[in-house]
């Protein structure tokens, strides 16, 4: 049997779905992200743990530990959300799996912007 795709469609790892690796690499790429910032987070929580609510409350303020907090959740609600799209994708048939999958897309965006949210306020000091 012959190969009847072009060198470029193999080296490309296009399959039938036209997506190819594309999220496989998605994930990798989260994950690791995640690896760094959740790193960060836990260094940021263990220091902060012993300290009173207003001391903490001032380091959260603090423009660059909002942002590592605003990209850890950025990071691990997209990661979540791509996880979730598998397990929907792989385990559920019929017609439940496109309403699930809407519903993991506003899942994730809610996590997120409630989140983001609180991080707004904490850091801004409303």
């Amino acid at each position: 049997m012959t190969d009847m795709r072009t060198p470029l469609r193999r080296v490309r790892g296009l399959g039938s779905a036209r997506e190819g690796t594309g999220h496989f690499w998605q994930q990798r790429l989260s994950a690791i992200s995640n690896v760094v910032l959740i790193t960060a987070f836990v260094i940021l929580l263990i220091a902060l743990h012993d300290e009173p609510y207003a001391e903490v409350r001032m380091a959260l303020a603090h423009p660059l530990v909002g942002l590592l907090v605003a990209l850890t959740v950025i990071s691990f609600t997209y990661h979540m959300r791509l996880g979730m799209q598998v397990i929907i994708e792989d385990y559920i048939h019929g017609t439940t799996k496109l309403p699930l999958l809407i519903l993991n897309n506003f899942f994730a965006i809610a996590i997120a912007v409630a989140c983001l949210f609180a991080i707004a306020r904490m850091s801004f000091g409303v």
